[in-house]
């Protein structure tokens, strides 16, 4: 009798979190043409993390290439005890502007937005951070998190 080799199950090794879905149009000579732009962060909450933005014709399709792009884009951070930020750091992506502080033990991450998805998929439990720029843009306020997370020194 045949028998079937066992499967052997990959577990994926990222957490993901869509961060934003936006239906784009381009506009043809016989109407709109609709596509959906999936933004994804993801990160291992070891001190790894990336964002990927992609578009698709179907949702399915923009996230799941949004999440092969993120995977490109990771950065790794280093994590003081673990838990939280080296140092201050400041930084700036387009119109957006993050700030982030390190914070002791127990005194979990304060963050809103964009930046608390980056930076808990980052594995940081305990900052703080305020978005200085004025914009509300989810994308921007994502990619300035991580500028700043690459300027952190060891």
């Amino acid at each position: 009798m045949f028998r079937r080799p066992e499967r052997i199950v990959k577990r994926e090794e990222f957490k993901e979190k869509a961060l934003d879905l936006r239906r784009v149009t381009r506009v043809v000579a016989g109407g709109k043409r609709f596509r959906f732009r999936a933004t994804l962060v993801i990160g291992d909450e070891k001190g790894r993390v990336g964002i990927g933005v992609a578009k698709g014709l179907d949702v399915a399709q923009a996230v799941a290439k949004a999440k092969t792009a993120a995977k490109k884009n990771i950065i790794t951070v280093n994590l003081k005890d673990g838990r939280t930020i080296a140092h201050e750091v400041l930084a700036k992506y387009s119109a957006a502007k993050v700030l982030l502080k390190p914070a002791g033990v127990g005194h979990g991450l304060r963050a809103g937005g964009a930046v608390r998805v980056v930076l808990a998929l980052a594995g940081v439990k305990d900052a703080t951070a305020k978005c200085l720029g004025r914009t509300p843009n989810k994308l921007t306020n994502a990619m300035a998190t991580m500028e700043a997370l690459k300027k952190l020194k060891a």
